[in-house]
């Protein structure tokens, strides 16, 4: 008892605090994020990375089954926010962590799933061409995963993606030890350094530059369930590269409301696989969410998993307009609703407890991760 009257008070100290009058400028509300530092770290037995790697994760637990899933315990929270650690060189350890101020970490999503994704009518994606996009903020941020999925730039050397495309809830996947995260960059044109001859009516050709990941970090709460478990609240990884990958990159922040979105929408780019070799780019309204999670119909096919899902606001600290990764494309999910089935794609939304466990995996200081 004296452990869930902590967590209901922890609850309420970590609710976000919004302006009282209300702004024509949306604007990034200020939160009280929680600490989670390290408590303990364990080696593990070498994975056997025999799962195959799924570029998409389903379940048919949708906003009612969520909402009415019980509220874990504090225990359950901490366990779920264990991680483990993949190192190039295969080995692997599990941390123990502590947290010392809490927000409630939703639990969970039961089913099966049965199809695949998809288009919802009038496909509104567009292909980012020509290196002036693709190369420049925010469309520069969106990295292809040697698995098949797409990870955001959100550090010098750190990238965000979706857990699934690492780990399949049970195992690591076919080409996890040595996962490569590539970056776009034009090709070399013909007759060398110093040609200057481009068709301007042809988009110019660009390729993948890889850089291998040095270490990778996965919540238990998704390996301790999976999709049709508690997995889908606590579907993101982070990747370590080896070495920096010198560009522009963008914060994480927590999710606001759907409400206080601005437009009530959500952008993310990724690499769908039925544009190979192409970064799409779409926007969509939010149409309902969880405290873990943002149901929407945007366009979206495998591949774009892993994506970072962002908006931009007004920042009232900087004086300036901000765009932050408040999310992670995960997946699709039927749901049942009054006897219809009813489909949607899925994003974990970055709550203060991820933001504070992300902040630490890239910082390593929790005094760096006090603002959300």
């Amino acid at each position: 008892m004296a452990a869930l009257s902590t967590l209901i008070l922890l609850l309420c100290a970590a609710k976000d605090v919004m302006p009282s009058n209300p702004q024509w400028k949306p604007t990034w509300p200020s939160y009280r994020v929680p600490v989670i530092l390290p408590q303990s770290t364990l080696n593990l037995d070498k994975p056997q990375f025999d799962a195959e790697a799924r570029l998409e994760v389903v379940s048919p637990c949708g906003p009612a089954c969520h909402k009415s899933s019980p509220l874990p315990t504090y225990e359950e929270v901490k366990n779920y926010l264990s991680y483990e650690t993949l190192y190039a060189n295969g080995s692997l350890t599990e941390t123990e962590v502590g947290i010392y101020i809490l927000s409630n970490g939703g639990d969970g999503s039961r089913g099966r799933s049965r199809t695949k994704r998809q288009i919802y009518g009038y496909d509104s994606r567009f292909s980012i061409f020509g290196k002036d996009f693709l190369l420049n903020y925010p469309f520069s941020t969106s990295v292809k995963l040697s698995t098949g999925c797409t990870g955001t730039l959100v550090a010098e050397k750190h990238v965000l993606t979706a857990a699934h495309c690492i780990h399949d809830g049970k195992s690591y996947v076919k080409g996890a030890q040595k996962l490569r995260v590539g970056f776009l960059k034009p090709k070399q044109k013909d007759g060398g350094k110093g040609s200057n001859i481009t068709n301007s009516a042809m988009p110019e050709k660009m390729k993948f530059q890889w850089i291998r990941v040095k270490r990778t970090h996965v919540p238990k709460g998704w390996i301790k369930g999976n999709a049709n478990d508690i997995g889908m609240d606590y579907d993101y990884a982070l990747l370590e590269l080896k070495k920096p990958h010198k560009r522009k990159f963008m914060k994480i922040g927590v999710s606001p409301p759907a409400r206080h979105l601005p437009g009530g929408r959500i952008h993310f780019s990724g690499y769908d696989n039925d544009r190979p070799g192409n970064l799409v780019y779409r926007f969509c309204d939010v149409k309902d969410e969880t405290y873990d999670l943002l149901y929407q119909q945007c366009d979206a096919q495998p591949g774009a998993s892993g994506s970072g899902v962002y908006v931009r606001m007004w920042k009232r600290q900087n004086h300036k307009w901000e765009r932050k990764i408040i999310g992670i494309f995960s997946g699709h999910q039927w749901v049942d609703m009054n006897g219809t089935p009813q489909d949607f794609n899925v994003a974990v939304r970055i709550t203060p407890l991820k933001y504070a466990q992300i902040c630490y995996w890239i910082k390593g200081n929790y005094l760096d991760c006090r603002e959300g």
